[in-house]
Formats: structure tokens, C-alpha cells, sequence
């Protein structure tokens, strides 16, 4: 969600905080300083980089859960984005006709039957609702549906579901009750479901799992951080399994209103399919975008006593702060190079190990560029990696999007082959990688890397890699 087109938000405030002697350390922008283990640059490595052995500490993938504007199954969501379909259209779900801005990757048709029963899901805030369906969807698909639940020690698993942006339609109705009709007319669900750690809570109390339970929330690095904090949770022995992830649910006139005010979107409105165009030279902001993605994070120990369908592993993930500014990236790109050499470094994986990116790419001025910049830093040589934006066709899906391109690199990984960037029409020459554009391509992923960023300089990075015993 970073690098806004707006100038209006880049002077920042003088900060009263910061004396002469700390503003001269802030502003020495190439040194690093000697950092821990998972953020040390892998390029001061003494010795070659070396993956996770112990059963108990190597984390894979046993399910994959999501809801998106393609639907709520993800082989099916995976066959669309593989046909380079977009699912941006005009916003009908409210009256858009008056903002700049009026389509997105809005859901429709959701159905949330069998998981939520009827009286909750009145009350639910959609981004609730997302996150139990693709949290059970994702249960399911690792074997642990229903009564199958019973079978693990729920004592050690644990929901870290996290959103960008909360309970947002619950919190717009409030504040609207509130001055149209004074406060008893508040809803008592208003703090509750508006409250962006009740995901996690909800799905945990309806399932029994009694982990590590919260939200992480850092913007449109969200889904990320979460599964890197899910991950060190069972690499600490502090659980065996993790359900975690991103949901969002931001297309309502409060929040189209917000990123208009910020200039962020794009207003091309007369062809909303094509207005999402990471790394072309006309693109004009990003896409709003919905949904969630959750993963099933195991054990390699406590999936094989259970017998669980692997589908990939976890290799390891690393997150930091640009330190730069509220929305803009560094335009050097020093905070994302350094956090994917720290993702690589606690992957146990060199740099030419790496041969596909999901990139950020959200199809903004700024941050396509930098993101590229800092991806260039890392990896020498362009030639064998590929990257795509799955942004392209579902839009920015915010807090949700890191869960959702997830499962898209994990599906890249399992079949072999990776969906286009699409709307590729005149591509950036400072873009010298292969972004699959516009058609997909067969390729065999050795190491993945999914890329997220936030505002606030919220950087992360996680990989994966298809599961050899």
C-alpha cells in the first residue's frame, strides 16, 4: 500500500523527539549496523547458508483457505488467475458514482452456509465472515474439518489472523448511529467486531484452539508479518500448528473515500479491467482489492505423526521498517533489500537459489520502481527469475493481500506453472526481469519469495519452497 502519487502527504512534520545528535544517525542511510541472526545481511555470511533440519523446527504447509473476488476455492482461484482474468469491475454495492475512483475488486455473491451459522452472520462485519470461511476452508484442506479437529492437541494451536484495516462497515455504522440517532443506538457489537484481533479470537473460540492467539497489523504488510510470527511460534516449540493469515473487507464508501482523499487509486474508470498495470509505464495508482487467505503452518514433526497432505514448505521470512516516511518507499530501496537478504539468511537459502518472485507490484508511481530497485540489489543476475503481480488481476487486497498471493506462490510452486502480470501494454525499460506478461509460462520453482509492504515502511518478505523430506 505504499508510495502514494500524492506530494501532499511527503512533508512530514519536524518530529520534537529528535535531537541534533540522533537526526545525524538518522540520516546515515547507507550504513547498517550489526543486526541478529534473522537480519543479517546474507551477503556477510562467513559460511554458505544452511536450511532448518530438525523436524520440530522446519515449518511446512498442510492447507490453504481463502475468499476472493474469484470465489472461495483456491484451485479454482488459481485457474483464473492462470487465464489472466481480471476481476475488477465497477463498484455496485453502493452508490460510487460521486468519487473519482469508482470500481474495484469488489466480492460478489459470498456465501458464508456451513461456516457461519445464520444469526452471527447478520451481525459479522465482512471481514470477519472472510476470515472464518478461509479459516475453515484452510482447516479442511489440511484434513482437519470438522470432528477431525478433535484429533490434535488444541492446547497447542494457536489463530493469527490479521487485517489492515479492521472491522471498517462495523465502525462506519457505529460512528453513523452515533450522530444521526445519538448513542444508544450504538450496537453493542460495535467495539467487538470492529476490534482488528476478533478474527483470530472468533475462529479460535468457534474451533477450540486454544495457541497463540492475535493480529498483527501492519497495513498491506499485514499477512506476512503474520506468517513469519506464526512460523517463530512453532520453530520456538510454543505450538505445533498455526492457522495463520490476512483478511480484509475496505470497499465501502469510507474506505474507497479514504485512498481517494490519499490519491492513491487509480481513476480509470472507463476500463476498470485494465487499471491495474504494475510495472507499466501508465499506470495511475492501485486497485481496491478484498477477500483473505490463510494458511495451515505445521510442524514438519507434528504433520507427519498425523499423516497431513504437504503441499509446501516454509523457509523462512524476515521483517523491518524503511524508517523513511509515513507513505512513500525509499526510493534507494534499502529497507526492502535488506529485509529480503534477512528473509534468505533465516530461509537458509542464497540468492541464486531464488528463480520467482510475487512481487509487491502494486501498480503505483513509486513503488513499483523501488520494489524493482531493491530487488536488483539483492540478485546479481536477472535472468533466471521471474516475477508477477497477482495484484494485476484481483487488485490490492490490503491486509489481505500477502495471504492471498501466498497462495498463489505455494500454487505456482505445486503445478509448475505461473500466472501472468497482465496488463502489460508498455512496459518499464528499468524492469529487466521476465514478469510474465500477460500470458502465463510454465516454470519449476526451486525457492519462492513473496514480497509485502506497508504504509509506515512496513517491509516484508517470506519464502517457500516445495517440500523434500
Amino acid at each position: 500500500m505504499q508510495a502514494l502519487q500524492s506530494s501532499s502527504l511527503r512533508a512530514s512534520p519536524p518530529n520534537p523527539l529528535r535531537t541534533p545528535s540522533n537526526r545525524q544517525s538518522h540520516q546515515i542511510t547507507n550504513a547498517r549496523p550489526t543486526m541478529r541472526r534473522s537480519f543479517v545481511s546474507a551477503s556477510a555470511s562467513v559460511s554458505a547458508p544452511k536450511r532448518e533440519t530438525d523436524p520440530k523446527k522446519r515449518v511446512v504447509i498442510t492447507g490453504m483457505g481463502l475468499v476472493s473476488v474469484f470465489g472461495n476455492d483456491v484451485d479454482a482461484y488459481y485457474e483464473k488467475l492462470l487465464s489472466g482474468e481480471s476481476g475488477i469491475s465497477l463498484i455496485d454495492r453502493f452508490d460510487a458514482s460521486k468519487f473519482p475512483t469508482r470500481f474495484g475488486g469488489q466480492i460478489r455473491g459470498f456465501s458464508s452456509e456451513g461456516y457461519i451459522d445464520g444469526k452471527n452472520e447478520r451481525r459479522l462485519d465482512d471481514c470477519l465472515k472472510y476470515c472464518i470461511v478461509a479459516g475453515k476452508k484452510a482447516l479442511e484442506s489440511a484434513n482437519l474439518g470438522g470432528d477431525k479437529l478433535n484429533t490434535i492437541d488444541k492446547q497447542r494451536a494457536g489463530v493469527l489472523v490479521g487485517t489492515g484495516m479492521g472491522g471498517l462497515t462495523v465502525f462506519s455504522d457505529g460512528v453513523q448511529a452515533l450522530v444521526e440517532k445519538g448513542h444508544r443506538r450504538i450496537s453493542p457489537f460495535f467495539i467487538p467486531y470492529a476490534i482488528t484481533n476478533m478474527g483470530s479470537a472468533l475462529l479460535a473460540i468457534d474451533l477450540g484452539l486454544m495457541g497463540p492467539n492475535y493480529s498483527i497489523s501492519t497495513a498491506c504488510a499485514t499477512s506476512n508479518y503474520c506468517f513469519y510470527a506464526a512460523a517463530n511460534h512453532i520453530r520456538r516449540g510454543e505450538a505445533d500448528m498455526m492457522v495463520a493469515g490476512g483478511t480484509e473487507a475496505a470497499i465501502i464508501p469510507i474506505g474507497l473515500g479514504g485512498f481517494v482523499a490519499c490519491r492513491a487509486l487509480s481513476q480509470r474508470n472507463d476500463d476498470p479491467q485494465t487499471a491495474s498495470r504494475p510495472w507499466d509505464k501508465q499506470r495511475d495508482g492501485f486497485v481496491m482489492g478484498e477477500g483473505a487467505g490463510v494458511l495451515v503452518m505445521e510442524s514438519l514433526e507434528h504433520a507427519m505423526k498425523r499423516g497431513a497432505p504437504i503441499v509446501a514448505e516454509y523457509l523462512g521470512g524476515a521483517v523491518n521498517c524503511d524508517a523513511h516516511h509515513m507513505t512513500d518507499p525509499r526510493a534507494d530501496g534499502l529497507g526492502v533489500s535488506s529485509c529480503i537478504e534477512s528473509c534468505l539468511e533465516d530461509a537458509g537459502v542464497s540468492p541464486e537459489e531464488v528463480n520467482y518472485i510475487n512481487a509487491h507490484a502494486t501498480s503505483t508511481l513509486a513503488g513499483d520502481l523501488a520494489e524493482i530497485n531493491a530487488i536488483k540489489k539483492v540478485f546479481k543476475s536477472t535472468s533466471g527469475i521471474k516475477i508477477n503481480a497477482t495484484k494485476s488481476m484481483i487488485g490490492h487486497c490490503l491486509g489481505a493481500a500477502g495471504g492471498l498471493e501466498a497462495i498463489a506462490t505455494v500454487k505456482a510452486i505445486n503445478t509448475g506453472w505461473l500466472h501472468p502480470s497482465i496488463n502489460q501494454f508498455n512496459p518499464e525499460p528499468a524492469v529487466d526481469f521476465d514478469t510474465v506478461a500477460n500470458e502465463k509460462k510454465q516454470h519449476e520453482v526451486n525457492v519462492a519469495i513473496s514480497n509485502s509492504f506497508g504504509f509506515g515502511g512496513h517491509n516484508s518478505v517470506v519464502a517457500f519452497s516445495a517440500f523434500k523430506p
